[in-house]
């Protein structure tokens, strides 16, 4: 924030410390009921957050990734019929097995498959799916089925009910995001501390700006005049403890491997840091975008493969090296796949089902669940073979020890990636 702006005014209402908080503000532990130092929550007594549970980290991958270029099928012949141009020829394609490959930009990942660290979920999806952005993000962050809204996220449930009792005085948060906004995934009944980064963060200008326009605001005379007002400065406290924690971490590590020099990566090396540093934090969440790929998406998408591949692999080595890996398990998602048949611009068009990874050095890596089927006819959609719920359900159950019916509503199928 440039010295010849004024001092903002203390934000009245959390829509203007959301407003604040979009610009990189730190902590953003509201939520839409009484904070836990105003009104105590009747949650069920469980423990508190340790430092050596286990750990997910959730990738984002924003947009829709085409799935059908990412693990090829490329013995199936419906697969080259359905796309004449933007097939991938056979001898390109990095083997898994004699019948699917994963796509040529993904070496980094193809060699955490044959070292037993990456598993891959086939054509993931759920029953009546929806083909907007918006609303299909929404039903893969709040574990919904496309007939329901709800207003929390499945993350925030677990919160609700394995992260409960956190004391009032630690400003520790049990999730951290590092995207533009808040994401759906960690809406929550309860209040938990929470704590965001905008990708990229790591500016040393931008993090004092940041921390000099909390001082300011937190030090504004009478700002705090009611219930809201005294919430909002609570949490700005707490922002500004974090705020400085976390930069304090960020500044002074030491990765064990190179990462490549993209902000997604830059991502995953800051939550590497924050892994090490101690923090009881349960659960990380970070973004790639630009799978969106109506056109031309040949190179569009190996260039988005290639910063997916090289960041999980690096981010991977990383946690090996610091002996952290035993403890942290990383998991993507897509809001959908893309449509088996290419369009006439050369790229693929909103989907449904498609292959998910989880990668660790616990996890069981392998090809998991069943290939779609293609023998379709043209722009016709896949027929999902495994629930995301189920993945959902096994990642609480297995890995995150919650039970998966208290956070999804329902019990769902586990699977053997754990």
């Amino acid at each position: 924030m440039s010295k010849n702006l004024p001092t903002p005014l203390f934000p009245t209402t959390r829509r203007e410390f959301l407003q604040l908080s979009g610009r990189g503000i730190g902590l953003l532990a509201f939520s839409r009921f009484a904070p836990a130092f105003l009104v105590n929550s009747a949650l069920a007594s469980t423990p508190l957050p340790e430092k050596d549970r286990p750990i997910l980290v959730l990738v984002q991958l924003a947009g829709g990734n085409d799935g059908l270029n990412t693990l090829v099928p490329f013995e199936d012949s419906n697969y080259y019929r359905l796309r004449p141009t933007l097939g991938l020829a056979k001898d390109k394609v990095l083997r898994l097995s004699d019948t699917h490959g994963l796509h040529p930009s993904c070496a980094a990942m193809s060699s955490l498959f044959h070292e037993g660290k990456l598993a891959i979920v086939q054509n993931v999806g759920y029953p009546n799916p929806n083909r907007s952005h918006f609303r299909s993000t929404e039903i893969w962050e709040t574990a919904s089925s496309s007939s329901e809204f709800l207003a929390d996220g499945w993350i925030g449930r677990f919160m609700d009910n394995a992260c409960a009792g956190q004391p009032a005085d630690t400003h520790d948060p049990v999730g951290i995001h590092i995207s533009n906004g808040v994401p759906q995934s960690f809406l929550s009944a309860h209040d938990h501390p929470t704590f965001g980064l905008v990708p990229g963060a790591g500016n040393r200008r931008e993090n004092e700006e940041n921390r000099r326009l909390l001082e300011s605001l937190v030090n504004q005379p009478g700002a705090a005049e009611n219930d809201n007002a005294t919430f909002l400065k609570h949490t700005l406290m707490d922002s500004l403890v974090t705020e400085k924690k976390v930069q304090q971490v960020l500044g002074s590590y030491q990765p064990a491997t190179p990462y490549p020099g993209n902000s997604f990566a830059a991502s995953l090396r800051n939550i590497a840091a924050l892994i090490a540093s101690g923090l009881p934090t349960r659960v990380y969440f970070v973004s790639l975008s630009g799978f969106d790929t109506h056109s031309n998406q040949a190179n569009q998408q190996a260039n988005l493969l290639t910063t997916l591949s090289t960041g999980l692999a690096a981010f991977q080595k990383d946690l090996e090296l610091h002996r952290l890996d035993g403890q942290v398990a990383t998991m993507t998602f897509s809001e959908f796949g893309r449509r088996p048949s290419e369009n006439q611009s050369r790229g693929t068009d909103h989907g449904t089902a498609a292959p998910l990874f989880v990668m660790g050095s616990r996890i069981k890596g392998g090809l998991h669940g069943t290939a779609p089927d293609l023998n379709l006819a043209h722009n016709q959609d896949l027929t999902f073979s495994t629930d995301f719920r189920s993945v959902y359900a096994t990642m609480l159950d297995r890995w995150l020890n919650c039970p998966s019916a208290a956070v999804l509503g329902s019990k769902f199928n586990d699977l053997p990636i754990v």
